[in-house]
């Protein structure tokens, strides 16, 4: 059954039309694609137990983002070794196996969070799922060039373009989902109706002769639930945020929609050719930096072009890998305390649709671009711009702290989304850059292999995010505790400032929740807490312009030789392709 997968039984014949293909790839690259609504799985995976707001036993921000993390590393590997064995099997074989790997891993993730087993949720999803996103990604890619190698860049847009607007189609679905699953906690009261204790750091509560933890819902989490709820204390664990089952229903619904699309695909003949089309000339070719010639997929590592390219794309992916994983978290800690009835959990879901629409509207614009005003090019206009941008939002989050006004929160929009449109944009145009160095024989595995620097950006992105942050988190509370009344801390926390540590770790004690008793005037830090993550953003895509600006076209030595490339009568798909 497996061997009829294989690209020598799906090769169409010269009357196929080729713009069937596009909307198979676009299917797949919209299932794998939701995981840059990754940020949506957040909140409730950090109140697995709490619900309403954390409690002790809940998973960190930091672990969660993790997941994410791993995903990404795992798609890289996946790209990296599927590459080659892409182009030995064929597309329709690697995207059914990227079906059970991406709706799979969404199911084994369920069940670690179901049981609160996060390694669970690493293997499900991070591997697993990964695996299936390494797989799904470069599955159309080379075939899409080849069938459209009048317009490369477009037809990588088209495929790619998929991906950025998974999140976009996904958004609404989780939060849906979310909410549909959601089921409140025992309410006790308001938080001065209930007699609170605190034990090693917990906020604990008596209910039926026994001591049990609570958590404390206030102004923010209620503005944050999916369903109304009212402020007050809230028994940890008899609630359900609905993640485990908007995961099962996910993974169902993913594996069925990524096997149609992959019994869609086709591949041409060797030497097809679109109707009325003829190659770009010599000349064209050379002033563009496209060559006509092949290089082998393993002779490409061992040239230095491969590594700027690595580094373009790596550090290009770090700058904003790291604000997708954490965008809705960000836009309420930026803007959620500061301009509170503008920014609501609506607001934030809305902000993350919007993110995905401009990360694929990016892919598609920028790619297509690129066949006009060449590849480095394109890779000028995302360094050149995105330093600038990524150097606004430190200036909009500390003018916001001290002037609530929505002119920051749109100028912090604004940036953001030209950001997001050129990271779409990065991904897009990298297969059209590698075929015009490269050729297109390979194009694919070399596509697969560069992808580590996805990996590595995957992990590089979250890392500097979050630990930057939670440097900035711990710095801000002891500040603000240096600042509050000994007393006032007492009475709040059922604990002296002595045992901030504690409390810190317990999840006790908040920004949020000590500026409800910091002295008059004090200015909340929340909305400066990824101030150095940007400005360290900014750093890397310096370093990634002077990449780009070193790449020059391959060394003759490194060609494949004509027979050898298959560019004598029974190859001349090297000549039509590039």
């Amino acid at each position: 059954m497996f061997d009829k997968l294989k690209k020598e039984h799906i090769v169409a014949g010269d009357d196929f039309n080729r713009w069937k293909v596009p909307p198979a790839s676009i299917a797949i690259h919209l299932c794998i694609g939701s995981v840059y609504a990754w940020s949506i799985f957040n909140p409730p995976l950090i109140k697995e137990f709490g619900v309403v707001a954390a409690s002790s036993g809940d998973w960190g921000l930091q672990s969660v983002v993790w997941i994410f993390s791993v995903a990404i590393v795992f798609l890289g590997l996946a790209a990296a070794f599927g590459g080659k064995w892409l182009e030995e099997v064929g597309p329709r074989m690697v995207g059914v196996v990227a079906a059970f790997c991406w709706g799979g891993g969404f199911i084994l993730g369920g069940l670690g969070i179901a049981g609160h087993q996060l390694w669970l949720v690493y293997l499900g999803y991070g591997v697993l799922g990964g695996c299936g996103l390494g797989l799904g990604y470069v599955s159309p890619v080379s075939t899409l060039i080849r069938w459209f190698p009048d317009r490369r860049g477009m037809a990588t847009g088209m495929a790619i373009m998929g991906f950025g607007g998974g999140a976009m189609i996904a958004t609404p679905i989780k939060e849906a989902l979310l909410g549909a699953f959601y089921k409140v906690p025992d309410y006790l009261g308001p938080e001065s109706a209930v007699n609170l204790v605190t034990e090693g750091g917990k906020r604990m509560a008596e209910v039926g002769g026994q001591m049990v933890e609570v958590v404390i819902a206030g102004a923010a989490q209620v503005a944050a639930a999916p369903v109304p709820i009212e402020e007050g204390v809230y028994i940890a664990g008899t609630g359900n945020t609905g993640a485990a089952s908007t995961f099962f229903t996910l993974g169902v619904a993913y594996f069925i929609v990524m096997i149609i699309a992959s019994f869609s695909y086709r591949v041409p003949r060797e030497g097809w050719l679109p109707k009325g089309w003829t190659p770009p000339t010599a000349d064209t070719a050379s002033k563009r930096m496209i060559t006509h010639k092949n290089v082998h997929i393993d002779q490409a590592l061992k040239t230095p072009q491969f590594y700027l390219l690595w580094i373009v794309l790596c550090f290009n992916v770090t700058a904003g890998i790291g604000v997708i994983g954490v965008a809705k978290t960000m836009m309420f800690e930026i803007f959620g305390s500061t301009l509170p009835l503008v920014v609501n959990s609506a607001f934030a879901a809305t902000y993350v649709f919007m993110i995905s629409v401009f990360n694929m509207c990016g892919r598609f614009f920028w790619a297509s671009m690129s066949d006009y005003i060449g590849r480095k090019n394109t890779y000028y206009c995302f360094f050149i711009l995105g330093i600038a941008l990524y150097l606004s939002i430190p200036f909009s989050a500390e003018q916001v702290s001290i002037n609530p006004a929505v002119t920051y929160l749109v100028m912090f929009y604004a940036a953001t989304m030209i950001i997001f449109t050129m990271y779409g944009g990065g991904f897009a145009t990298i297969p059209a850059y590698l075929a015009d160095i490269f050729g297109t024989k390979y194009v694919g595995g070399i596509h697969g292999r560069l992808l580590t620097a996805w990996s590595t950006a995957g992990v590089l992105g979250p890392l500097a995010i979050t630990q930057l942050r939670q440097t900035s988190v711990v710095s801000s509370i002891k500040d603000l505790a240096s600042k509050v009344d000994p007393a006032a801390f007492q009475a709040k926390f059922g604990a002296g400032v002595e045992q901030l540590d504690q409390l810190v770790a317990a999840k006790t004690v908040t920004i949020g929740r000590l500026m409800e008793i910091a002295p008059a005037g004090t200015v909340d830090p929340t909305s400066s807490l990824y101030n150095t993550t940007m400005y360290a953003m900014a750093a890397l895509l310096a370093i990634a312009l002077v990449a780009n600006k070193l790449i020059r076209p391959i060394d003759e030595k490194h060609y494949m030789e004509t027979k050898e490339s298959g560019a004598t009568a029974s190859g001349r798909e090297a000549t039509s392709e590039a």
